[in-house]
């Protein structure tokens, strides 16, 4: 919107120019971003303290440190989609319609988490987890229709380390669409239970994801290094650059104590986003991998279920999803969330190996 009517201004000064290249608006895209998430969060702090003061709802059989945590502000997500929004359609150049579709998912899940949310802080008890699953396939089922009747490539899963090798699966890829939506959803969402701990890995991949649209959205790249030229997907690195600007100034008040939570409507929609830009670009693969912490956290609560009910009562970890196991083996929240951090970092690195890999 902001960038084309800019670049439109090329005529008067040579300046404006910048605007058509997709770095120079990625940059701005995450400084606005970050800045105004800087300057707006407060007010929203100071406002949710006195519509909610009670603030989220501590678990009983949690971690001790934890009740302090009791009356913290939880809607922190609702303005990470905002600024994203707002962010991402400045930056954004000719209606991409890769970019408005992740925004699209990151509203539609981002209603889900800010029921649950509202449900907590009102009721102290969120919606069941089984309305939360039927709200997550429904919604799910839009976004394949909607990226269908656009055009994507909704039948071929592509294999990573080979050039144009994939496999037509039909109306089959769509359970793997679920799968990888969803999965992506609650599993960032369980990663979400640490001061600071979720952010900066979500940082990590979209980095990783950004650097991957870059490259398949360029021709030249994408043939250099082997990977399937995708027209237009450049423009998913507007919605990458935003997103990480505006962790990041939610980082800055969410790091140890925080004094904002995401909440269930920023875990849950960053974590569908990230999914869908995923499919977009067909690099499933990629985000099983960059998005490695948040795959070990959610096998770590299947596990501690499966353990559980198989060997009538035990538990395979202290305190599952795998973060809290730590904590009740005595570990400082900032150390966990600091190793956890440097694990995801490693697992991008990882990630961003495959490009070469071909």
């Amino acid at each position: 919107m902001i960038s084309d009517f800019l670049f439109s201004l090329k005529d008067i000064h040579v300046f404006f120019n910048l605007f058509n290249y997709i770095s120079f608006r990625a940059g701005l895209s995450l400084v606005f971003s970050f800045t105004m998430i800087i300057f707006i969060m407060p007010y929203w702090i100071n406002i949710q303290q006195k519509l909610f003061p009670k603030g989220q709802p501590i678990r009983n059989d949690g971690p001790q440190s934890h009740f302090l945590k009791q009356g913290t502000p939880t809607f922190g997500g609702v303005m990470i989609i905002l600024i994203i929004l707002l962010n991402t359609i400045f930056w954004t150049s000719n209606f991409s319609k890769f970019n408005y579709i992740l925004l699209l998912a990151l509203i539609l899940f981002g209603f889900i988490g800010f029921y649950d949310d509202y449900q907590k802080v009102k009721l102290e008890k969120g919606i069941s987890t089984k309305n939360k699953f039927i709200l997550q396939i429904l919604f799910t089922i839009i976004l394949y229709f909607i990226m269908k009747f656009n055009g994507y490539d909704l039948n071929n899963f592509y294999i990573p380390f080979f050039k144009d090798v994939s496999f037509d699966l039909g109306i089959f890829y769509f359970f793997i669409i679920l799968f990888i939506i969803i999965g992506s959803t609650n599993a960032t969402n369980l990663t979400d239970g640490l001061d600071g701990l979720v952010s900066m890995p979500l940082i990590f991949v979209f980095l990783t994801f950004a650097i991957f649209a870059y490259i398949l959205g360029n021709i030249n790249f994408s043939n250099y290094l082997l990977i399937n030229y995708i027209k237009g997907s450049g423009e998913i690195v507007i919605f990458c650059t935003t997103s990480i600007g505006a962790l990041l100034g939610f980082l800055w008040f969410n790091s140890s104590p925080a004094s904002i939570f995401m909440g269930d409507t920023g875990s849950q929609s960053l974590g569908a986003s990230l999914a869908v830009a995923a499919i977009l670009i067909k690099q499933e693969f990629v985000l099983a991998i960059a998005g490695g912490l948040f795959v070990i956290e959610a096998i770590s609560v299947m596990l501690q279920v499966f353990y559980f009910k198989f060997s009538k009562g035990k538990r395979l970890f202290l305190m599952a999803p795998l973060h809290h196991h730590y904590e009740k083996k005595g570990y400082s929240e900032q150390k966990i969330v600091i190793r956890f951090w440097i694990i995801s970092f490693l697992f991008c690195l990882l990630a961003l190996s495959l490009l070469k890999i071909r």
